[in-house]
């Protein structure tokens, strides 16, 4: 993924539609009787198993984060000194995380609460697939239809009709200026807000998630924020703070002080690269900070803002579910800590006692799904553990033995991050369906621990940020098994076995490609086959926070990025006094302002042109469909979702290879009015 210009991005809902393709048929073909029957195929493809394949294609279809700190450090950084410890950071860095949010299943899963609201087509998809036909012939035929349709459809948006991805009445109108192009600009990278465009595509309306299944409280406050957002990104640029005009309206790379309002220039970063791959401050005074564009401080500011706001509105609303994250602690349990039957984890068979059952189908928090379940043996805690302290102790030898720059009590700092981060942040994310990008916000925190140091900056964000990202997807695929009635251990099994096939085919492709095309990553330019533009910009990224003191530290440049965790603690205060006054008022409650916060900033980087008919379509199905017409919302809502993202993303997946250059050859339709190249909405200024 990291090395290719043409993203492909394999969803989960993709995966259940192929599984359900390649098991069914295979069922078909293998004989049923015989050695080879009776091991490959003793029963009919049936719905655990197609379970337990989309939970292993899952954990094994995620990019390791890891392999771009590693080539990065192969490419730039003189290499590293050992094979064998990459593979083992690798391997570590993707399970660190499984770890931890195993043994969270308590806070993270269990609850009614914990919905994840993510899994809601795809288990719908599930139980059309394999209800008796005679219960579900026409949602079955309901379901293809629409997935056929889509996926002839999306050819037009996607390839022969672009601007109808991006259709500005205003653009079409007049585009003769550039506050136009900011303001309603949306089809190209880095355009503009795309603010009132209509979209028909589809894959840019539902790129990260369908508004079908966003539950309707989320989508209010993203809605809040985002029209905040585009206030506040076109006050701050037009007002000129922070220099804005000298830049441009929407980037991510650094710029130096020359720039103008008619050029800008990049930042030389490697002016002030020591040769041993450190920052030199002295250079840095010399040359002068970067500078970055209005638009994206604003985005660092209100997430910055919007994390730590995440932590009290967590505490003030949610506090008795999320306290279960803690109150396990007592002496009892460090008692058991110093206990060698803890650890000897291959006698925990997870067997619960008739009484414990009774005590959890008594729960009335407990959800209804895992009460199903509980004739089911458990996966112990301690095997969760035995995958936390493996990948814990094979990390911090393996950062020293690459040579990283990532202190002992880095990594130490990096584990506490990651428990306390999954609980809060986790929690909001089962709950709202909402996931924070902690990428920037880790890189922030490591450039303040490790000033100067680019590398470390690389190696604390993979064991964060992704260590959170993989954790998040373990319990999202807890809960879908869960809801699909696969046993906890069939679970534990699919899910690890398919982490580490992952994670070694993540680093056997990376040395691959770094050994026979390393020439083309570290060219500007790449080729059609092949880019190094993600790694680029993560050694970017990992260069400019390792000067952060000097730039957003108090009294520097950009000081409200700092400020804002402050101001994040105070922004859920006054909801939830106005809550505690009039407690008969439903708005108060409604607010979460850590949403709100982030989306103040959303709007800073990709194609904006889809965020309007996102929201229509949120309030149609959440709003309108789930108050006025609750039986078509229960019968078809979800189903139409997940038959969308299906049809969407095999029509996207194909044409990667055939026309979109995944293979090495793009194929571009001729250019017409409706195809118009870098202009594809005709917002662009000077066209």
């Amino acid at each position: 993924m990291y090395f290719k210009p043409q993203v492909v991005y394999v969803s989960v809902m993709f995966l259940t539609v192929l599984a359900e393709t390649l098991g069914a048929g295979l069922a078909a073909i293998i004989p049923r009787k015989g050695a080879i029957g009776r091991w490959l195929n003793p029963h009919p493809w049936n719905r655990k198993e197609h379970t337990a394949a989309v939970l292993m294609a899952s954990a094994a279809s995620v990019s390791a984060l890891s392999t771009e700190a590693l080539s990065v450090q192969k490419l730039w950084y003189g290499g590293y000194p050992n094979q064998a410890a990459g593979i083992f950071i690798t391997l570590s860095s993707q399970l660190i995380g499984y770890g931890i949010a195993g043994m969270m299943r308590s806070v993270l899963l269990y609850p009614t609460k914990m919905l994840y609201p993510a899994n809601l087509p795809i288990t719908t998809v599930m139980e059309t697939l394999h209800k008796p036909k005679s219960e579900t012939k026409k949602r079955f035929q309901v379901f293809w239809i629409v997935f056929v349709a889509i996926f002839c459809w999306e050819w037009f948006p996607e390839y022969i009709f672009p601007l109808l991805s991006a259709v500005s009445i205003f653009c079409l109108i007049g585009r003769h200026s550039l506050v136009f192009t900011n303001l309603f600009g949306g089809s190209q990278g880095n355009e503009g807000m795309g603010f009132l465009s209509v979209c028909f595509d589809w894959n840019y309306i539902a790129g990260f998630g369908s508004p079908l299944w966003m539950p309707l409280q989320t989508l209010t406050n993203s809605f809040i924020g985002y029209l905040g957002g585009v206030i506040l990104s076109m006050g701050l640029y037009y007002s000129n703070i922070w220099r804005a005009k000298d830049f441009p309206f929407m980037s991510q790379l650094l710029y130096d002080g020359s720039s103008n309002t008619t050029t800008h220039i990049p930042y030389d970063e490697q002016a002030v690269i020591n040769s041993d791959f450190t920052v030199n401050i002295t250079a840095v005074d010399q040359h002068g900070a970067p500078f970055l564009t209005a638009t994206y401080i604003n985005y660092l500011i209100t997430s910055n803002a919007g994390i730590t706001a995440t932590i009290v509105h967590m505490l003030l609303w949610n506090y008795a579910e999320i306290s279960l994250g803690w109150k396990w602690i007592n002496m009892g349990v460090i008692k058991k800590l110093f206990s060698p039957s803890s650890y000897v984890f291959w006698k925990h068979t997870g067997t619960r006692t008739e009484e414990e059952k009774a005590k959890l189908r008594d729960d009335p928090s407990i959800d209804p799904h895992y009460k199903l379940m509980l004739d089911y043996d458990e996966v112990p805690n301690t095997w969760y553990f035995v995958i936390f302290a493996a990948s814990w102790i094979v990390g911090i030898v393996c950062l020293y033995v690459m040579k990283s720059t990532l202190p002992w009590w880095g990594f130490i700092m990096a584990t506490i991050f990651l428990f306390v981060f999954m609980v809060f942040c986790g929690a909001q994310y089962a709950i709202t369906g909402f996931g924070f990008n902690l990428q920037p916000i880790f890189q922030m925190l490591a450039g303040y621990m490790f000033p100067g140091r680019p590398l470390a900056n690389m190696y604390f964000t993979t064991y964060t940020y992704n260590g959170i990202s993989q954790g998040f997807l373990l319990l999202r695929d807890l809960k879908l098994a869960q809801q699909n009635k696969l046993s906890p251990k069939a679970t534990f099994t699919t899910q690890v076995v398919g982490c580490v096939m992952g994670a070694l085919l993540n680093y056997v492709m990376m040395i691959s490609i770094i050994d026979n095309q390393a020439p083309i990553l570290e060219s500007a330019e790449g080729s059609n086959i092949w880019s190094g533009a993600q790694i680029q910009q993560f050694n970017t990224l990992a260069i400019a926070w390792s000067i952060a003191p000097k730039m957003f530290s108090i009294g520097a440049r950009y000081q409200w990025v700092t400020i804002a965790y402050f101001l994040g603690f105070l922004a859920p205060l006054p909801f939830y006094i106005m809550h505690r006054l009039f407690p008969k008022s439903k708005i108060w409650p409604y607010l979460n302002s850590s949403i709100i916060l982030w989306y103040l900033g959303y709007l800073f980087v990709g194609l904006n042109a889809s965020v309007t008919s996102y929201y229509i379509l949120g309030a149609f199905g959440q709003f309108y469909l789930r108050r006025y017409r609750p039986q078509w919302f229960v019968k078809w809502n979800y189903l139409i979702s997940a038959a969308l993202d299906g049809g969407t993303q095999v029509m996207v997946f194909i044409a990667t290879f055939a026309v979109f250059g995944g293979s090495g050859k793009a194929v571009p339709f001729p250019e017409w009015a409706g195809n118009k190249p870098n202009n594809l909405d005709y917002c662009a200024y000077g066209y």
